[in-house]
């Protein structure tokens, strides 16, 4: 044989070979193909419904939007409108409640001299009407006393010595 007749038989072997090969890609690409085919099948009847409920969930959403954006839009002006007024209020209400407390602090101090001065005119009134009427009625008790000890004495006319001892002694 030939080198000829060998290199067409094996370049025949060889074209067949690949025709095999090509047979078994072609028959494991038509069964991957088949597979992917239901497989795509059923997750489009799966999947579709979904989309169809998100398309329709975001188009509610869209619309919830539309219709409660100027509505949020208001309250969030009302919320920042409150906010600044209960700030200026508070500010306020803060510089009325430090005016009150500086009068009532005030008043407080006048109360405190008012009330240490009518004690001191008190103490002073009490001095001067014990200095007044108290010393006099003093000295007339004194006077008193003595008148009292003095006609005591004349009456009862015992005469003591001079060293405050009577004349009879007496012992019992």
């Amino acid at each position: 044989m030939d080198n000829l007749t060998i290199f067409i038989a094996v370049t025949a072997a060889a074209v067949v070979l690949q025709m095999l090969i090509l047979l078994g890609m072609f028959l494991v690409t038509r069964k991957l193909t088949v597979h992917i085919m239901y497989l795509s099948d059923e997750l489009e009847s799966k999947i579709l419904p979904l989309l169809q409920d998100g398309k329709k969930l975001m188009t509610d959403t869209h619309q919830l939007l539309e219709v409660t954006r100027p509505k949020l839009d208001l309250i969030l002006d009302n919320a920042s409108v409150i906010s600044t007024t209960a700030r200026t209020q508070t500010q306020e209400l803060e510089v009325s409640i430090k005016a009150f407390m500086d009068r009532a602090r005030l008043q407080a101090i006048r109360a405190d001299e008012l009330f240490t001065r009518t004690i001191d005119r008190v103490e002073q009134t009490t001095s001067k009407l014990e200095h007044t009427v108290l010393s006099p009625i003093k000295r007339i008790n004194g006077i008193l006393q003595g008148i009292g000890v003095g006609l005591e004495t004349f009456f009862n006319k015992t005469s003591r010595p001079r060293n405050g001892r009577p004349r009879d002694e007496m012992f019992v």
